[in-house]
């Protein structure tokens, strides 16, 4: 045994060499990291197989008590990085520069990185990845996606022998916890965002958050990993939740549905058009969308975040908990870092970027899905059959309607079978010109269900 060990760890560390950490960064996930990695140094030694020592943490001002010795602090992070000592780079600072430079100056120094930032991964994991594999380091990043929930060493490594189709997720707390707190007491969006605010739930900017971009950044890196296809932020469709009534909860609830912010990675079948020589396509979208109350996901309340993934022959899994927050994202930066260490150890590799199959990006408009279309009309004989009659015209196949009259007229509730985005967006301009029609309220999209 100790022999296979040996051979395990040829090129590795020894058991009594220690292995350096440096920290980027001492907000709410940083300070976790710190505390864990002082706290724990004994059990992390018998995890990792040597000591696991923190070097030093950089931090915008130092002179703060921040309850770890002021020699281990250091406004200057390049140097910090640089630190012959220093073997696993933790960056938990977020945006994309500085901490762009450091991980590619770390990854290019033969040193791994482990990071939590969603918005950099979305857009130069392809630059980064290249790095580390250059210098043969690991490049660590469950804790970017979806807090503590174990999302991504899943798909890169537990499926990596099936074939995931589909990823369905909430994967932002601040808008799961407006939407459920409007569903739950019928308050409007502007109110909600405010208490959500007060509690802490959303940031003085929430704009990142309710319009979408950090479910996007998220959804193109589960994308990327589950369809082994590079895709970034921009490739993601996305619209946020700040234009969510309550009465599009009032009526999502009439036909048992609530309101979710969703993220949505799908392979759709290939364009049948001879320049496009029907090679299977990649969805990547966010949205706020009607999910039926018998869905797993419409359970998920607060800011809790939950991702169900659908494989071929693993069928549907789903992963659930807390999204956000210093602990259960330390929790995975402190996953990454112990296999991090791990492979510093034995000399093994984590695997590596994975984009062979190099699908092309489906546009939203080539994007089959249903759809909760609410309409005021003027209450009288024939409308119905205008309405429907534009629905037909443009190859939008319905499913139910719904009628409820009002002094000013009357309220259709329309919901489709599954039709492209363009069709549907055709169909909507239509019914708004129709003489019957006073308005298009909403239209909101309807996912989850078997159909």
């Amino acid at each position: 045994m100790t022999e296979v060990l040996g051979q395990a760890r040829a090129g590795g560390f020894g058991p009594d060499h220690p292995i350096g950490v440096a920290v980027l960064g001492m907000g709410n996930v940083g300070t976790e990291v710190v505390r864990i990695l002082r706290d724990h140094a004994d059990d992390l030694r018998e995890r990792a197989g040597a000591p696991v020592v923190l070097r030093g943490v950089s931090v915008r001002r130092v002179g703060v008590d921040r309850g770890i010795p002021e020699e281990l602090l250091t406004t200057d992070a390049e140097a910090l990085v640089a630190r012959d000592d220093v073997d696993l780079v933790v960056e938990v600072m977020g945006g994309i520069d500085p901490a762009r430079k450091l991980i590619l100056a770390a990854l290019n120094a033969g040193k791994s990185v482990i990071t939590a930032n969603k918005a950099l991964l979305a857009d130069y994991t392809g630059e980064l990845a290249a790095a580390a594999e250059r210098s043969r380091a690991d490049l660590y990043f469950e804790a970017a996606v979806a807090g503590a929930i174990p999302v991504v060493r899943p798909l890169i490594q537990s499926l990596s022998g099936d074939r995931v189709n589909r990823i369905i997720g909430i994967v932002n707390g601040t808008t799961n916890f407006i939407l459920s707190a409007m569903d739950e007491t019928g308050a409007d969006y502007d109110l909600t965002l405010k208490e959500a605010t007060r509690l802490g739930y959303a940031e003085a900017d929430p704009t990142a958050d309710v319009e979408g971009y950090d479910a996007a950044a998220k959804a193109a890196i589960l994308a990327s990993l589950a369809f082994h296809t590079r895709v970034t932020a921009a490739d993601v469709y996305r619209e946020g939740i700040s234009r969510i009534t309550g009465e599009d909860l009032e009526t999502a609830d009439a036909v048992g549905c609530t309101v979710k912010l969703l993220a949505i990675c799908e392979r759709i079948s290939g364009d049948p058009s001879p320049d496009k020589g029907g090679k299977e396509r990649v969805s990547v979208r966010v949205y706020p969308a009607l999910i039926p109350r018998k869905h797993p996901l419409s359970a998920v309340d607060g800011a809790f975040n939950a991702v169900v993934v659908e494989a071929e022959n693993a069928g549907r899994l789903m992963f659930y908990g807390q999204g956000a927050g210093g602990a259960p994202t330390a929790s995975a930066v402190m996953g990454d870092l112990v296999m991090a260490a791990r492979n510093k150890f034995y000399g093994g590799r984590a695997p590596g970027e994975s984009v062979y199959a190099e699908l092309p990006i489906a546009p939203i408009g080539d994007t089959p899905t249903r759809y909760h279309v609410n309409l005021k009309v003027a209450d009288r004989t024939g409308v119905l059959q205008a309405v429907a009659g534009e629905f037909a015209e443009h190859g939008v196949s319905i499913s139910t309607v719904r009628q409820e009259g009002h002094d000013e007229g009357a309220r259709l509730v329309v919901v489709t079978h599954h039709a492209e985005e363009s069709a549907l967006a055709d169909t909507v301009a239509a019914l708004a010109e129709l003489e019957s029609v006073t308005s298009v309220t909403s239209v909101l999209r309807l996912e989850g269900t078997e159909e």
